[in-house]
């Protein structure tokens, strides 16, 4: 008997450098299948670098009905965004 699949979320960085992005999700009965099986489905094509994949139970993530009391605290300290710092021309993809 195998093992009941679980959900698994998928990233996939597509070269060096770049972040990883989320790519979507899929059912797998285990760790290693879930990278084995988004392989497959999300890089057919040699489109990245390097996959991730994460139990969706293992996510933990802010609601949207508490943007304002999650967020807000941060507009205090404006040090904080990156808008006052000039890159280099060097500097790329971020």
């Amino acid at each position: 008997m195998s093992a009941p699949a679980e959900l698994y979320e998928v990233f996939v960085r597509p070269r060096r450098g770049l972040d990883h992005k989320h790519m979507g999700s899929l059912h797998a009965p285990d760790p290693a299948m879930a990278l084995e099986y988004a392989r497959e489905v999300y890089t057919r094509r040699s489109e990245g670098v390097s996959i991730w994949v994460v139990r969706s139970s293992d996510i933990t993530a802010s609601q949207e009905l508490d943007t304002e009391s999650f967020f807000d605290p941060l507009d205090a300290k404006p040090y904080r965004h990156a808008t006052r710092y000039e890159l280099p021309d060097s500097v790329n993809n971020m």
